[in-house]
């Protein structure tokens, strides 16, 4: 009998069709663009659907950002692992995983707009996107990523006493200031190799603070 895999590659069971995955595709171009307010109409405009097909997929507004969010949060993948089978360098594969895969997707011009939308709307209270923008994102990332580390921790290939403060520690090193400084503007230039070093940089930062034992 084969086991199941801990954790997936999916941010959610929620699925979408093509079309629908257009319109989160043409909803995240929207906000890259920036010329046009994110509403319904200019999603509907963009996307070339009826508004009244959006409502009837999403819900209202604060449904599409949810689903827009949960899209662009999926690209960040955390694995598949089986438990049984979870050593050393599984643990380390998956962590590398996660950290350029979420380098890479904290670094695009999709997520800078984003992220850039959400705290003009906190600040404002136009929306509830700052919220959404957190549970979808980085809280529903964090317990995708968190059982890994409790496995890795089972496994005798980790010790912490607490998962979250395990996986906050993880994330900063990840992400040291680099979304900041997007948010910020400052023009930086990851390629793929650049991400791969520091996903590289970070996991062995994590391992040297909580591994147990060496791969």
């Amino acid at each position: 009998m084969q086991p199941s895999p801990l954790i997936s590659d999916e941010l959610s069971a929620e699925t979408h069709t093509p079309r629908q995955q257009a319109v989160l595709d043409a909803a995240l171009a929207l906000m890259v663009d920036g010329r046009d307010p994110l509403t319904m109409d200019a999603v509907a405009r963009r996307a070339s659907c009826s508004k009244e097909t959006l409502y009837r997929w999403f819900g209202d507004r604060d449904g599409l950002l949810t689903a827009t969010v949960r899209w662009q949060a999926s690209r960040v993948h955390a694995g598949h692992y089986d438990v049984s089978g979870l050593d050393a360098v599984a643990l380390r594969k998956n962590l590398l995983d996660f950290a350029e895969s979420w380098l890479a997707v904290i670094a695009s011009p999709t997520s800078v707009a984003l992220n850039r939308i959400a705290i003009a709307d906190a600040g404002s209270r136009k929306s509830n996107l700052g919220g959404i923008v957190l549970a979808n994102g980085r809280f529903a990332i964090g317990e995708r990523v968190k059982p890994v580390l409790e496995a890795g921790r089972a496994a005798g290939l980790l010790a912490f006493e607490d998962s979250e403060a395990a996986f906050r520690t993880f994330f900063g090193l990840v992400g040291r200031d680099i979304q900041i400084r997007l948010l910020l503007g400052d023009a930086l230039d990851l390629d793929a190799a650049e991400i791969r070093s520091d996903a590289a940089r970070a996991v062995e930062q994590f391992l040297a603070l909580y591994g147990r034992a060496k791969p």
